[in-house]
């Protein structure tokens, strides 16, 4: 059990960097930029489901945390939250090159997720099409209540750094609990099953908001106990943090459970075509 709360601590101050680089910008938004750029800014966001995509690739789960924060405050279209969402990776890197995996085969699954996350979310954009209003940056600081006016852009953000960690780090040590208390082995079970249940199930435990459950889904990929398709779903659904804190952050929960069924669908979608094309 202790290791369950040394392993959230861990966690959470891995992403601790990210948080406060997302709320640095959210300040500076907020603060320094003329309303001339923040036109600019909504005007070219048709283009950030593919830099979210890409950046979500990257080899960490950092950006989901991030993505969220700046979505609750509307800096970033819906398509782009569920693009970075989609591609995040995390745990599964390094355990694969840990496993001596092909670097053609890691890359080939980063970018196939990153593909995916930037073809949703540009669908998603175009579906949900609106004008989103001027950014509403200060409805943060006015639910944290951290009088960000009289603050410094440094100080300020790591106000709101320090209260969002201390969130995260709770939910972490409860879900490592529950895992704890499950224990991975039982986790394991469901997806070996090997029938069209496993797609779901892995997607699933990929949305679990903790590396454990890519960590879980990649070995098991490596044993050769599930298929590549069912890995899919686990690692597609994969974003760390990035959704829980997302249903802190934002108001609207309509729009939380739209972009939670968005990415749980394509994950077992996804999965169960590239099972059944290869």
């Amino acid at each position: 059990m202790s290791d369950s709360i040394i392993d959230a601590l861990i966690d959470t101050i891995k992403i601790i960097p990210y948080l406060f680089v997302a709320f640095l910008i959210l300040e500076f938004l907020e603060h320094k930029l003329s309303h001339k750029n923040e036109a600019f800014l909504r005007k070219n966001k048709k283009y950030g489901p593919i830099i979210g995509g890409i950046l979500g690739g990257l080899p960490q789960c950092g950006f989901s945390t991030m993505a969220s924060s700046l979505f609750s405050s509307k800096v970033i279209t819906m398509g782009t939250v569920v693009a970075v969402f989609l591609s995040t990776s995390d745990e599964m890197l390094p355990i694969m090159v840990s496993e001596s995996v092909s670097i053609t085969s890691i890359l080939t699954i980063i970018g196939f997720k990153v593909l995916i996350g930037i073809v949703v979310g540009l669908v998603v954009d175009f579906i949900f099409k609106k004008k989103y209003e001027k950014e509403h940056i200060h409805d943060l600081c006015s639910r944290d209540h951290c009088d960000c006016e009289h603050d410094g852009l440094f100080k300020s953000s790591l106000k709101h750094t320090i209260k969002i960690a201390f969130f995260i780090l709770i939910a972490n040590v409860f879900i490592n609990l529950i895992i704890f208390l499950i224990g991975e082995e039982v986790l394991k079970q469901f997806l070996e099953g090997g029938n069209i249940f496993t797609y779901f199930i892995s997607s699933l435990i990929g949305l679990i908001p903790n590396c454990a459950s890519s960590v879980i889904i990649t070995e098991l990929y490596l044993s050769n106990l599930i298929s590549i398709g069912t890995l899919f779903s686990g690692l597609l659904t994969g974003s760390g943090i990035g959704l829980l804190l997302l249903f802190k952050n934002n108001d609207n929960k309509l729009e939380n459970f739209t972009i939670l069924g968005i990415v749980y669908f394509i994950g077992v979608f996804v999965g169960l075509l590239v099972d059944i094309i290869l």
